[in-house]
Parts: C-alpha cells; sequence; structure tokens
C-alpha cells in the first residue's frame, strides 16, 4: 500500500473500521478513548457524544484533536488531526439516532421529552483535517500529509 493514499481510500478505511481512537488534552495531560464513527466524507468526520462527559468537556475547551483508525486486516493506520466543532443539527441528530448502527441509543430516549433527548448528545464534526497513512511497509518514511 502506498503511503499517499487517496482521499476516497481513506473515508472507505474510517467506514469500514467505524471504532476509532480519539486523543484530545486535559489540560497538559493527553486522553485517548475509542470513539465511535458516526460518517465521514468530504463535508468532515462526524461523531457524537454526552455534554456531560469529559471528553466532550476536553473538546469544547481544546478542539485540537487527532483520531486514529486501524484496519487491522490491511495493516493501515489512518490518522487525522484538525479542530472539531460542535454541530447543533437536531435534523442531524434525529438521523444519527435513527440509524441502523445506533440501536444503543434508543434506551437513550426513556423517560425524556424529544427536545430532552435531543440535548442528552452533541455531535463533533473534524472538517478539513490533515490525514496520513501509517502501514507496517512505510513505517520508516517520510510522513506524507493529505487535506481531507
Amino acid at each position: 500500500m502506498c503511503i499517499n493514499m487517496e482521499k476516497k481510500k481513506m473515508f472507505e478505511v474510517m467506514a469500514k473500521n467505524p471504532v476509532f481512537f480519539l486523543a484530545t488534552a486535559d489540560g497538559n495531560e493527553p486522553r485517548v478513548r475509542g470513539m465511535m464513527l458516526y460518517k465521514a466524507d468530504d463535508d468532515g468526520i462526524y461523531f457524537h457524544t454526552g455534554p456531560f462527559k469529559d471528553v466532550h468537556k476536553q473538546m469544547v475547551k481544546n478542539p485540537n484533536v487527532q483520531l486514529c483508525f486501524f484496519d487491522a486486516a490491511e495493516g493501515i493506520q489512518v490518522r487525522v488531526r484538525g479542530k472539531v466543532e460542535i454541530i447543533n443539527d437536531d435534523k442531524l441528530k434525529e438521523e444519527i439516532s435513527n440509524h441502523p448502527s445506533r440501536g444503543f441509543m434508543q434506551s437513550w430516549k426513556e423517560g425524556k421529552t424529544k427536545q430532552e433527548f435531543l440535548d442528552f448528545f452533541s455531535v463533533f464534526r473534524l472538517r478539513n483535517g490533515i490525514a496520513n497513512v501509517w502501514t507496517f511497509q512505510s513505517n520508516f518514511a517520510p510522513k506524507e500529509d493529505i487535506r481531507l
């Protein structure tokens, strides 16, 4: 696999491997956790979390993050860095919560009004991120940054 992977292939790796690792900063200490992708395309990389969570607070305070997607079968990591923004769009939140991959969200609706449920999670988007690819074959090659 060539280190200079096309954007389309990067988005395919992300879609095929929707669990990614998100790095944030908590003061001067790094924090990394697994997250679940909603979608990734030319409009950005979308994911969500609850406003009550530490990760949400960290991204609001410092929106500079890095995402790492790993395809174990192909031995490829796609790493994307940039700034996240909150997308306040109730229609998008409804789309996300009704998506087949988000069955786990259905229990979050219990005992809440529609608006309380929509306020229960925030959608983040990383646009115009800088991506690079790591493979075992390119391990020692210089990184090539690609604007998504």
